[in-house]
């Protein structure tokens, strides 16, 4: 009996760090991924004026060895589409960067009107910004108010916040969005800069 005493909590301890956050640098973004959530936390990328050489074709995403992520049932039957955090049209210069967007490290639970739309259109304006001069872009996922736990087992996040550094003006623009379809435009999504 002592030593199964002894064992329970060694079990306990493995299964608990089994869904630990892990950290992962995959070149072109680095992404802190939580395994409990099955989504991301935050994610880094750096936007610069890439040509486009390659289209995204039939890409879908794909999962990672030993990291518990968010799956194709996840994502089936609702209103949230694979939101990238790293935008896979950023990284269209070759295929092996554009593969790469579409691992589930950079995959979000985003409501589909919110990915589809001002989601989007920040994306095409920082393509514009990042003509001019590099970015350097973090997504911080939140779970908070709103948060859903889908029976799948992936949890929505309740809203993204993108913080975007312009690097020779060093200056930073912030957009905080809910994980609901918007009811505004991207642009009064403009939040005081806090990371």
């Amino acid at each position: 009996m002592k030593k199964l005493l002894f064992l329970l909590p060694l079990i306990l301890l493995t299964a608990s760090s089994d869904l630990s956050d892990v950290t992962v640098d995959k070149k072109i973004y680095q992404v802190n991924y939580s395994q409990r959530f099955e989504q991301p936390v935050s994610l880094t990328y750096e936007s610069s004026n890439r040509p486009t050489n390659v289209n995204r074709g039939s890409m879908d995403f794909y999962s990672e060895p030993n990291i518990k992520t968010s799956d194709n049932a996840d994502y089936a039957s609702n209103v949230y589409d694979k939101g990238h955090l790293a935008p896979a049209a950023t990284f269209s210069d070759n295929e092996k960067n554009l593969k790469t967007t579409f691992s589930y490290l950079n995959c979000a639970l985003q409501n589909q009107y919110l990915n589809r739309g001002e989601w989007r259109l920040l994306e095409e304006q920082e393509r514009k910004w990042d003509d001019i001069e590099k970015l350097i872009v973090t997504v911080d996922v939140k779970f908070g108010e709103g948060t859903i736990l889908l029976p799948t087992g992936a949890t929505v996040p309740s809203g993204f916040v993108k913080h975007i550094h312009f690097t020779k003006q060093h200056v930073w623009k912030c957009y905080e969005f809910k994980n609901i379809k918007p009811t505004k435009k991207w642009t009064e999504h403009q939040v005081v800069h806090s990371h």
